[in-house]
């Protein structure tokens, strides 16, 4: 007789995204992109398997924080983390969803970086 199976939640992470996203509320920052980093962590349950159908793949990250990127002018960092973690909720495999946003040049040349970290689950 064969050992049940587990379930065990697997933490898929893309790092260093670089987009350019239409973001800001000041004047100097409608009709003009600028560039983002992001950092995306999700929790997913897999079982071991060794076939990429059975987790979630690394490009489907990239693609939804793409794609957040070109819906238009967003205001907030805080919107553009909460639109791809909700991408990422989507997938009915992922528990939860650690979005972090970087917007590089919010305080230049002061700081190196100025964004956001959000944590979506499932309730």
């Amino acid at each position: 007789m064969s050992a049940p199976t587990r379930t065990v939640t697997s933490r898929v992470f893309v790092t260093g995204v670089k987009v350019q996203a239409e973001i800001g509320v000041y004047r100097h920052e409608i009709g003009r992109v600028q560039p983002l980093i992001v950092d995306v962590e999700v929790d997913v349950a897999t079982d071991g398997s060794d076939r990429l159908a059975d987790t979630l793949n690394y490009e489907t990250i990239l693609a939804a924080a793409q794609a957040v990127a070109a819906e238009g002018h967003m205001h907030l960092v805080e919107t553009f983390a909460h639109r791809l973690a909700r991408r990422c909720l989507a997938d009915p495999r992922v528990s939860r969803a650690r979005v972090r946003v970087e917007k590089p040049l919010a305080l230049a040349p002061d700081a190196v970086g100025a964004g956001v970290e959000i944590v979506l689950s499932r309730d």
